[in-house]
């Protein structure tokens, strides 16, 4: 296969925990050809979406290392040139996002594979795609009334305000019924009633770990990596500090896994990250999730080339 990953610049990618990378180099160990290219490589050209892309030259020490790889010279091709374009740019998702997200769904018009399916992309906010799913979420409001967050405080007494376009524990706030900031909270998380964000019931299971459970053409891997928050923290994300444990995936995570794996499969959602805190589903990650390094480093089950399997597959 000829595969193209749209990528953050490779030497901003940590090779000891980035997904990309462990997806890049078990391709070129199953004798695939990789390329990589950036979003703003992107363009709409005489009726075809072309690409600016490098051919991907790994150095051939096998130790992790930062300068791991050579780049080909730059070409310009034709998106539909190769088999599967791999979209793993990191968020925000931001209209830029979007706009990529139209040029390849007129690639995939054109005759490449691209995963994740642009459109499902677009269709499946990370925060809001729960909301499919009513049977495995908390207790959870979407709304940019003060009025209404206030409400929702005064029974669960203990909440989670997220904005919808966030990542990474980014700008998550815990909320108490007795919080002497409720109200300038309140106002910078909407923007003085403007900004629609999304409220959670606080789920205590946080200290257990917010599962990552990724799912590769809607089957779950089977271990989940719970990422612990350290001391004085409600916030899980690695990102935010938190500390990964791999463990197996439990009777609920299965349950969840396997009722919602096969309904984003059949929309081009190949690879997916659930996050799950105790006995329930949080977010749904569809842009670029990440946990195959953590998982594979401590189980040894390869998670990367369980997404290459898939890729192979559907080629």
């Amino acid at each position: 296969m000829n595969l193209v990953f749209i990528i953050d610049p490779l030497e901003s990618l940590k090779i000891e925990k980035d997904s990309s990378i462990a997806m890049m180099q078990e391709a070129i160990v199953r004798d695939h050809r990789v390329f990589v290219m950036h979003q703003g490589d992107l363009s709409y050209e005489n009726n075809i979406v072309m690409a600016r892309v490098n051919e991907l030259q790994p150095k051939q020490s096998g130790e992790i290392q930062a300068h791991w790889f050579d780049l080909g010279p730059k070409e310009v091709v034709p998106l539909a040139q190769f088999d599967i374009v791999l979209m793993r740019k990191d968020p925000p998702f931001d209209m830029e996002y979007i706009y990529s997200t139209y040029l390849l769904e007129i690639a995939q018009q054109q005759g490449v594979l691209v995963i994740n399916n642009p459109r499902s992309v677009r269709d499946h906010n990370e925060k809001l795609a729960i909301t499919k799913f009513p049977d495995f979420i908390p207790a959870t409001l979407v709304t940019r009334n003060e009025h209404l967050i206030r409400e929702f405080l005064s029974q669960h007494q203990d909440i989670v305000l997220k904005p919808l376009d966030g990542m990474g524990g980014a700008s998550i706030f815990r909320v108490h019924s007795t919080d002497p900031n409720l109200s300038v909270i309140l106002e910078m998380m909407t923007h003085y009633g403007t900004r629609t964000i999304m409220v959670q019931r606080f789920l205590p299971e946080i200290v257990l770990g917010d599962k990552r459970i990724l799912l590769i053409a809607g089957k779950p891997v089977p271990y989940a990596l719970a990422r612990k928050p350290k001391s004085g923290e409600s916030r899980g994300n690695l990102a935010a500090g938190g500390i990964g444990i791999v463990q197996p995936l439990s009777e609920r995570d299965l349950q969840i896994a396997t009722t919602i794996g096969p309904v984003l499969n059949t929309l081009g959602l190949i690879l997916v990250g659930l996050d799950v805190i105790g006995d329930s589903l949080t977010e749904i990650n569809v842009t670029s999730p990440t946990g195959m390094r953590e998982i594979t480093k401590q189980t040894g089950f390869n998670v990367a080339g369980m997404m290459i399997e898939a890729l192979e597959a559907l080629s």
